[in-house]
């Protein structure tokens, strides 16, 4: 049995020597890589996130100012996008800061800025880029994005985005039925009527307290002499 063993011993001793090499080399690969992330993480992403938030601070400013006006502010509009000698705008931080969170809420803030503007094309373009976990921020840019699309002519598409807004939060009650509104709106607009009526009793089924779907009911008599006129 002693001979048995140092038998078994001497074949694991050669098998670790035929095998250390590369088992060495692949562990050390890994440190190398954990290290590798934890530095880029550490040195690179941090500070570029931290540089990106700071340029983002004025730009978050001006984008208030220009929102929640009546009027059409195009001098704050046009910092939001461009900034203003050392203060940076919405564009600078998408090119400079990429893949960092200031520069994907960058992409809002510009393609809500350019529909403002009344650049539907560059609405489309940016908030298409925009992603985010917030569901009423994301709603928002659903709903911008149907109205761009809308602007377009692109009815198929605005009607898409107008529903995906409608249905993502919808216990923000007031900004939910009007999307949804405004998806059976333009299905009724594009000769949609099948759709158009869906969408309203839908508006009036879960949104039944709300101005929209309180007036649902108009629209789908509308649509029902329409129908028995044909």
């Amino acid at each position: 049995m002693a001979q048995n063993q140092v038998i078994s011993e001497s074949n694991l001793i050669n098998t670790w020597n035929k095998i250390q090499k590369p088992v060495l080399t692949v562990l050390a690969i890994v440190v190398i890589v954990i290290a590798g992330w934890f530095g880029y993480k550490k040195f690179i992403q941090e500070p570029k996130e931290e540089s990106a938030n700071t340029a983002l601070s004025n730009v978050q400013l001006a984008f208030q100012q220009a929102m929640f006006t009546p009027s059409i502010d195009t001098a704050a509009l046009k910092f939001v996008l461009n900034g203003n000698g050392p203060s940076k705008g919405a564009l600078y931080i998408i090119r400079n800061y990429g893949g960092t969170n200031a520069a994907n809420l960058a992409q809002y803030y510009a393609g809500e800025t350019y529909l403002r503007l009344g650049d539907y094309n560059n609405a489309v373009k940016y908030l298409s880029d925009f992603s985010t976990n917030q569901k009423q921020i994301q709603m928002m840019a659903y709903g911008s994005l149907g109205d761009a699309y809308s602007e377009l002519k692109k009815n198929e598409q605005a009607i898409d985005n107008y529903k995906k807004a409608a249905s993502l939060f919808e216990d923000d009650e007031v900004n939910a039925s009007e999307f949804l509104f405004r998806a059976a709106l333009l299905s009724e607009v594009s000769g949609k009527t099948k759709d158009a009526v869906a969408l309203y009793k839908e508006l009036k089924e879960k949104f039944p307290n709300s101005v929209e779907g309180s007036q649902a009911d108009k629209y789908l008599n509308r649509l029902e002499v329409q129908a028995n006129e044909n």
